[in-house]
């Protein structure tokens, strides 16, 4: 944590979590104390959170990694606490890890973090005067963080008040993104990896750590190809694409293989038998939308070779059914991590202020 007073631009680091010997970290990014000029004089003022979980494929990243500086700005200016939380990566952990560890995250924030924001603040002589409300907490994500997001509207307590998924997984798990081997390049037209230079991180596994902590790093441009990712873990995500075994990855199924199974049966005629996923429902969110899921907005391009578009319109679509407020907004040809590429806040700054819109509508 910061050894001087806070910063408004840096954060407050919090360990939320201690399992399979880690430390699991959130960071909290409290808005400026002149924010709001009519609440100036207040000692405390406890204002809506949102919870951001990183993208990555599940298996790279950490809660500064692709960090969406225009979400966490436009938020704070509106006297939001902007909070981004690591979890565990696959592997050696699971879908099952992820859902324990983002419900552990939004429990942290609705309860013990008042507490130690209390005392943290106390210490660097702090006059900020922001505290989570807990009963206005909302979750966002982008990519794999959409999936973290879609397990919070289904199980975390307190419920969240409002989603946020760009581009996000877990729409629909049940295509051939997701089961069927790849033999041509498929995503942004990079190359196809070859499995035995990632040994380490496929099943059976050799003694791999649990981490919930694995940073970008890049090649230099002095490398054969420059700036090319130098951490194996932001390529094994594509790999498991690749092979057609991602579900296998998310489920912990290997032996007998759960892909191998549902790569057939999303080929039939027959409605899809839900037994085949029986053991894992509970990590489809797909299956798990009711009534009860909090008012969304998805962001999508249609472009997108990553997470295919068909996902987000899928969800989409359940929820109407469901009966909650839903928002699709499709951005005509845009790829993966549109809202990261040089000149996003310009053109989508109609976008970015919508969104913010719709979150505090529902957080205030």
């Amino acid at each position: 944590m910061p050894e001087n007073q806070y910063n408004v631009d840096s954060p407050l680091t919090f360990i939320y979590k201690e399992v399979d010997g880690i430390r699991v970290l959130l960071d909290v990014y409290l808005p400026p104390n002149d924010v709001d000029q009519q609440l100036t004089g207040q000692p405390i003022q406890y204002r809506p959170a949102v919870v951001y979980f990183h993208g990555g494929g599940l298996t790279v990243g950490n809660r500064r990694s692709w960090f969406p500086t225009w979400l966490k700005s436009r938020l704070s200016a509106r006297g939001v606490i902007f909070i981004s939380a690591d979890y565990r990566l696959i592997p050696p952990g699971t879908g099952y890890d992820v859902l324990a560890d983002v419900k552990a995250a939004i429990a942290f924030v609705a309860g013990d973090l008042n507490v130690q924001l209390n005392q943290e603040l106390a210490d660097l002589g702090s006059g900020s005067r922001f505290r989570i409300d807990p009963t206005s907490i909302g979750v966002a994500g982008t990519s794999a963080g959409g999936f973290c997001a879609y397990l919070c509207a289904i199980y975390a307590v307190p419920r969240p008040k409002v989603v946020l998924s760009l581009y996000g997984m877990g729409g629909d798990f049940l295509t051939d993104q997701y089961l069927a081997p790849k033999v041509q390049p498929f995503l942004r037209g990079r190359e196809m990896l070859d499995p035995a230079q990632f040994s380490e991180y496929m099943h059976p596994f050799d003694g791999l750590q649990s981490t919930s902590d694995s940073p970008l790093v890049y090649h230099p441009q002095s490398h054969h190809i420059p700036g090319y990712p130098a951490n194996p873990r932001m390529l094994i995500s594509r790999l498991y694409l690749q092979l057609g075994v991602a579900l296998d990855y998310i489920t912990g199924q290997h032996e007998p293989s759960l892909s191998v199974a549902l790569r057939k049966a999303i080929h039939t005629e027959d409605p899809f038998d839900e037994a085949l996923i029986s053991d894992h429902k509970i990590i489809f969110p797909q299956f798990n939308v009711t009534s009860d899921w909090p008012a969304t907005y998805l962001i999508h391009g249609t472009g997108d070779t990553a997470v295919l578009l068909r996902e987000s319109r899928n969800l989409h679509s359940l929820l109407l059914k469901a009966g909650v407020d839903v928002v699709l907004e499709e951005l005509p040809g845009r790829e993966h991590s549109f809202d990261y590429q040089p000149g996003a806040e310009l053109e989508h700054e109609a976008s970015f202020n919508n969104i913010v819109q719709f979150l505090y509508r529902y957080l205030t």
